[in-house]
């Protein structure tokens, strides 16, 4: 009973104060609904885009890939802090700079209308494909671990995982259909709290488990017991190999972090890009105690279950159910429904986004005014939501896990985007024939090559290869066939876009971070790399210094 007041309790708590915050917001406007009126702090656009990338597919998938692997997995979370820096230094202010509400609007603008066209359909099945089904799925494993809900309603596991997907569903769409992206952003960052919160009590309580009540005895009894789960680098044989770093992690998370529609779309809602900034390096932050929520518990339900589980990804459930005390399991299977719900109408509200905006307004009706434009997302993001509602259950038993079904299937559309994105960004005569080139021939080799003749190489590194080739055929065909007229960028002065003096330095310590928490895990580090390491640590400290000293004699002066 306590757990079911907990949980009533803190999702009625959310949704309230969602409502207070954007109950007098105007919504009849695309703008107003799509991107909150230009107005997101920090705060939330950091909660917004923490909760919107971690949900259940991170808290049972990625804790049940660490069951497995270990710290190995830990590449996820730690590069995408370094390129969360990289998205607040360089493309965000490229993206505010030009008033964007998409990416595909951005190719619009350096190509043409057909480019646009293929990223939207492009972005569309990424979500719908390899994102939507799979969060749905994942929550609802969740829930029936923590709540028993099969023998709750007296029906089967199938049955009640089901009834779990489409009433998590149902009040995602109804956030993201009526409630605009501010309803969104706001929502995510109170349970972003409660996600944090309750993570590092599972961490804690779960180690306390193993320790008899000392949380530190626990936590050496679990190092010692498995050194090889501790270990950042892992060997060839990895589900994540150590030499994927360098190839295709850093090109998906740069994907993800930097184009991906359903992540930045709460940047591009900031109010002037000092906000932003400050908002995605605040989530390079959060992004950094990822090990600490999404990788650790896994190692630990290694150690309590003995490896004897038969499903890797019940392994976070299992724990949760194990460790928490019934009062916490409300309120934590309220911040699982929220996660959910965050990726969940993220992933909607950029689907309904991408539709009205790039394909419906400007193939299908261009003379469509604001408010039919939102009437139509609404009525498109309910079909899409029943779709993924169907389509849920039916992703389970992943062979690696659906962590790893996400990322693999992610491949199909992360080479081609960013390609793409990064050519147009840093060309300015490539044609738009190269941009279709590089969309299609990305998709078409990836699935070509993976899924059909199933070529024997880490998707990660397919990724990296067809990235390379896709950018040197771009290049190659504006070198021989340019555009007539280079293109040029314009200031549409939508937001102020004078940055944050800190985006540099802090962007350094993030990078500084980063490097620290792998270093610190690793095995058999040689010595060089230590000598390397603590220079790049001590230049970075006094570039910080350096620039601190700097803002402030001009603040003095002024």
């Amino acid at each position: 009973m306590l757990a079911f007041i907990s949980f009533v309790g803190f999702t009625a708590l959310v949704a309230i104060i969602a409502w207070w915050y954007t109950h007098n917001d105007d919504l009849s406007t695309s703008e107003g609904y799509y991107l909150a009126g230009r107005s997101l702090t920090a705060v939330f656009i950091a909660g917004s885009m923490m909760l919107t990338n971690l949900s259940t597919e991170h808290l049972v998938g990625l804790n049940g890939l660490a069951y497995r692997a270990g710290f190995v997995v830990m590449a996820w979370e730690v590069i995408a802090a370094i390129t969360i820096a990289i998205f607040a230094f360089y493309f965000l202010p490229k993206y505010l700079k030009l008033g964007i509400a998409t990416i595909p609007e951005f190719l619009e603008k350096r190509f043409d209308k057909g480019t646009l066209f293929i990223t939207s359909l492009l972005f569309l099945g990424c979500y719908v494909i390899s994102l939507l089904p799979i969060v749905l799925y994942t929550g609802a494993l969740a829930l029936e671990s923590l709540f028993h809900v099969s023998e709750v309603f007296g029906v089967d596991k199938t049955t009640a995982l089901w009834i779990m997907v489409w009433g998590v569903g149902t009040l995602g769409a109804i956030y993201a259909i009526f409630g605009g992206l501010k309803a969104v952003a706001v929502s995510d960052t109170i349970n972003g709290v409660g996600l944090v919160v309750g993570g590092v009590l599972v961490s804690a309580l779960g180690l306390s488990y193993i320790g008899d009540g000392n949380i530190w005895d626990g936590l050496a009894e679990l190092y010692h017991a498995h050194p090889d789960h501790f270990n950042s680098i892992g060997n060839s044989e990895s589900v994540v190999p150590f030499s994927t770093l360098f190839t295709g992690m850093i090109i998906s998370n740069l994907f993800f972090w930097c184009t991906n529609q359903s992540i930045i779309q709460r940047a591009l809602g900031a109010k002037n890009l000092k906000e932003g900034q400050k908002g995605v390096l605040l989530c390079a932050f959060l992004k950094l105690l990822g090990p600490l929520i999404i990788i650790l518990p896994g190692i630990i339900a290694y150690h309590i279950f003995q490896g004897k589980l038969d499903v890797p990804d019940q392994a976070y459930p299992d724990l949760v159910h194990l460790v928490l005390p019934e009062a916490f399991v409300g309120f934590f299977a309220a911040v699982v429904v929220g996660a959910v719900l965050s990726t969940f109408n993220s992933a909607l509200n950029s689907s309904v986004t991408l539709f009205s905006r790039n394909v419906y307004k400007a193939t299908i009706n261009p003379d469509a005014s604001d408010m039919k434009l939102v009437s139509v997302g609404k009525v498109v993001g309910i079909i899409l939501a029943i779709a993924s509602m169907f389509v849920a259950p039916l992703v389970a038993n992943a062979p690696n896990g659906l962590f790893y079904l996400i990322q693999e299937l992610q491949g199909v559309f992360n080479a081609p985007i960013l390609s793409v994105v990064v050519v147009g960004l840093l060309t300015k005569r490539v044609p738009a024939v190269a941009a279709k080139f590089g969309l299609i021939f990305g998709m078409v080799a990836y699935i070509l090559c993976s899924f059909i003749l199933k070529v024997n190489i880490h998707f990660f590194h397919l990724v990296a290869i067809l990235f390379v080739i896709n950018v040197v055929v771009m290049l190659a065909i504006g070198y021989f066939k340019p555009m007539d007229t280079p293109y040029q960028e314009e200031y549409t002065k939508q937001v102020d876009i004078q940055p944050w003096a800190f985006v540099k330095p802090v962007s350094l310590v993030i990078t500084l971070l980063s490097l620290s928490m792998y270093i610190f895990m690793a095995n058999n580090v040689p010595s060089l790399v230590w000598i390397g390491y603590y220079c790049f640590a001590a230049g970075t400290i006094l570039y910080f210094l350096y620039v601190f000293i700097k803002d402030r004699t001009k603040s003095l002066a002024s």
